[in-house]
């Protein structure tokens, strides 16, 4: 029985050799994916190593930073009713009973002005980098007298010499020096702690005066810090008015809101915003029971600016290798086509070798671009995989004009993929414009062969 499928094996592969040879090549593209996930799973740990080295800078330096004040908190008595159980001529009764408490009534500013100078600069350690800034956040504006008739509270209850400034800061370990808020004519500083439960990190300020205030109360705060990546504000005035000018020539907008202004330009960026209240979606001012929702609002409202490049070479590097599977394959097809239409015959070995080089291209880019740009990497991986499978090609294909077709074939599909990494928004456009182009000449130059004939031929 094993004679006979043996026999008759060999007899199907001598009727179609083209068939089985083009079997072996796909099977053999599909173990190529081996490398390639080998590949990828490297890629992967080296990003990792970069993003705890970036992780590393940024913890001693200053992490990305969420600027959200100043908030003005102004403290209260209110009571509640509760029920109590109490034994009254030997029963237990059950009495409603009014419990006083203190509660913190928060205020926002009517004018907020934010204007800030970013300095950007790159840390390293090792071959890794972060980018980092130091800035100088000049925050002004003024607050409204508080009006606590919406929470139907009576003036003797309200605790105005507990009163007190907010301002949240993501990273404090970035703050530098002493920090004071002006308030109105007087002076007061920041101490660490919000005091707020729903404000994770901040620092603030007592005021004292505001009972005997009866117009707006004006504010000034120059804040000086370190950070990473990015910096965000919450647009909590009833009128926002940010601008932020840096050296950084690759700005990239976040959050919410974009720009009313920007200008960029070789020497680095400007950018304002002017932001109206009507576009969030929390009040002026609430009461602690409703803290929670209005500052998960709050912190959904942030806008403001990257010092990172949209896509690095890690990013680049990972897309590249979704087109590895198809790049060999249209390789393998051009071996297979010269196999077919002419008398040479190309060994399966040989196919191995092509496709390991190809595959050899994205470990030398991932390599190459942690020490150099990359472009330059790219152009020196795809060089030498192109040099190393055409003069591999010269010896197999056994003249110089099928080794120029192979050869212009890597040059145009190392070209196409670079195109693609470069774009974002167009590349899957552009990718399946030149697939369509590919398949299309394929079929072209194909079209007058006749397979069953072909493998008459081959007997």
């Amino acid at each position: 029985m094993k004679e006979e499928l043996t026999i008759k094996f060999n007899k199907s592969m001598k009727a179609y050799p083209t068939v089985y040879k083009l079997l072996g090549i796909l099977f053999l593209v599909i173990c190529l994916l081996i490398p390639l996930e080998m590949i990828s799973s490297v890629l992967f740990e080296r990003l990792s190593s970069r993003n705890q080295a970036i992780e590393d800078i940024t913890s001693s330096w200053g992490k990305e930073q969420n600027i959200i004040g100043p908030i003005l908190v102004v403290p209260y008595r209110a009571c509640h009713k509760v029920w109590k159980e109490e034994i009254t001529n030997g029963k237990l009764e059950k009495r409603e009973v009014a419990e006083s408490f203190t509660a913190n009534a928060l205020f926002l500013p009517s004018i907020l002005n934010i204007l800030g100078s970013i300095n950007p600069n790159k840390l390293h350690r090792g071959i890794y980098e972060a980018v980092v800034y130091s800035g100088m956040i000049k925050i002004s504006g003024q607050f409204e007298k508080p009006n606590f008739e919406i929470f139907k509270v009576e003036e003797k209850n309200i605790l105005w010499d507990d009163a007190f400034i907010t301002l949240g800061v993501t990273d404090l370990r970035g703050t530098k020096g002493s920090i004071h808020i002006k308030w109105g004519e007087d002076r007061f500083m920041f101490v660490t702690g919000s005091k707020i439960d729903d404000l994770n990190s901040g620092i603030q300020a007592k005021i004292k005066g505001l009972n005997a205030v009866n117009q707006e109360i004006p504010f000034e705060i120059d804040l000086k810090l370190n950070g990473s990546k990015q910096i965000n504000f919450a647009p909590i005035g009833i009128q926002n008015n940010v601008k932020i000018v840096s050296p950084w020539t690759d700005p990239s907008f976040k959050g919410n809101f974009l720009p009313t202004e920007r200008k960029i330009a070789q020497t680095g960026f400007e950018a304002e915003w002017q932001i109206s209240y009507y576009g969030r979606n929390y009040p002026q001012q609430w009461v602690d029971k409703s803290s929670e929702l209005y500052f998960k609002n709050l912190n959904s409202s942030l806008f403001g600016v990257a010092f990172v490049s949209l896509i690095d070479s890690y990013r680049n590097i990972e897309r590249s290798t979704k087109y590895g599977m198809l790049f060999i394959t249209l390789i393998f097809t051009a071996f297979f086509l010269f196999e077919v239409l002419s008398p040479i015959r190309i060994h399966p070995f040989q196919y191995t070798l092509i496709g390991t080089a190809l595959c050899f291209f994205y470990l030398a880019l991932l390599s190459l671009s942690e020490l150099l740009s990359f472009f330059i990497s790219y152009i020196t991986a795809s060089f030498s995989v192109i040099i190393l499978i055409s003069f591999y090609s010269f010896k197999i294909l056994q003249t110089g004009f099928r080794t120029l077709i192979i050869s212009s074939e890597l040059v145009a599909i190392y070209t196409f993929l670079y195109i693609i990494l470069q774009m974002q928004d167009y590349s899957l456009l552009f990718g399946t414009i030149g697939l369509f182009i590919t398949l299309s000449a394929v079929m072209y130059f194909t079209r007058n062969i006749d397979w069953y004939k072909l493998d008459q031929e081959k007997v």
